[in-house]
């Protein structure tokens, strides 16, 4: 038995929830990850986990064993990782999740500078607007917009970006340009971008001279994915409201225009977020750095 492989096995077993899930995120199948928690079982002459045909529990004794292996594997990943660092060569991958229009028009842009910089280490991006749970499906880290409601998770604030509200020439034409925010009440159409979490729609929210408002009117189209969202307005469905970092190429080239500029709300927060209880790696670790280095002036945008 390679106890160390099979005390890796066992602590994604107890991160990820399940068998499947763990194998998974070692890319293993079930039946071998399940056979390497039994020898470590059998070598320690204990019972680590429950299983039923639903679910896996772990056991007290599996929890105490649990955290005290996961210091020594940290230890040894620390050792490699110091060794890495004076050879200038980190390895390895990272599993980064992050909002699709903030994939597409912030993060992958910026990527061949961190991919020059540190050849060695492979990034595996989870794009999707759903919050994901970083724990059960062995993320590093991921990176989000908005305020922060979950207190076990550390975050690290990356820069503010800016919404605009906007429309197609052809659309303002056939409605009007309001001339301010209460005129949306007035027969407009709003493509609302709705809460992947919860499915309610997102306000569309201004600001001018300290004083802050919310427009909630039913919306004639809603989306829950940022991509599809712009593209909604790019087809003249309505008018949206979004980062002026998805927009950008669009208000170039005459696509889209904005209105109501001088109400823009305040700037929105990002942030890059990742488990407290799991161990940074030196690879994470200069991921965060360089995302609090690139992200700022990009998140911007105009």
């Amino acid at each position: 038995m390679d106890q160390l492989m099979a005390i890796k096995a066992f602590a994604r077993v107890v991160e990820a929830g399940n068998f499947t899930r763990a194998a998974d995120s070692l890319d293993m199948p079930n039946a071998t990850l399940s056979k390497m928690v039994q020898e470590l079982e059998a070598h320690l002459g204990i019972r680590l986990l429950q299983r039923t045909t639903r679910r896996v529990t772990v056991t007290a004794e599996g929890r105490d064993y649990y955290e005290k292996a996961l210091r020594i594997v940290r230890d040894l990943e620390d050792i490699d990782a110091s060794f890495n660092v004076v050879s200038g060569r980190l390895r390895g991958y990272l599993r980064v999740d992050v909002g699709g229009s903030t994939a597409r028009d912030v993060l992958i842009p910026a990527l061949p500078d961190f991919m020059a910089r540190y050849p060695d280490i492979h990034l595996d991006l989870g794009v999707s607007d759903r919050p994901v749970d970083l724990i059960s499906d062995n993320v590093d880290c991921v990176i989000r917009g908005g305020p922060l409601s979950d207190s076990s998770l550390i975050a690290r604030h990356i820069g503010d970006a800016t919404l605009i509200t906007c429309a197609t020439p052809g659309y303002l034409k056939a409605f009007g340009v309001p001339a301010y925010p209460d005129e949306l009440k007035n027969g407009h159409r709003l493509v609302s971008y709705l809460s992947p979490q919860t499915g309610r729609p997102f306000p569309f929210r201004f600001a001018r001279n300290g004083e802050k408002s919310e427009i909630k009117i039913e919306h004639r189209i809603g989306v829950n994915e940022s991509n599809a969202h712009l593209a909604a307005a790019l087809a003249g469905l309505g008018i949206i409201q979004t980062f002026t970092y998805a927009t950008f190429e669009a208000q170039q080239r005459g696509a889209l225009v904005e209105i109501l500029g001088g109400w823009r709300p305040a700037p929105y927060p990002f942030h890059v977020v990742y488990p407290q209880n799991r161990h940074v790696t030196q690879r994470l670790r200069v991921f965060i750095s360089w995302l609090m280095e690139v992200f700022p002036q990009r998140l911007r945008a105009v």
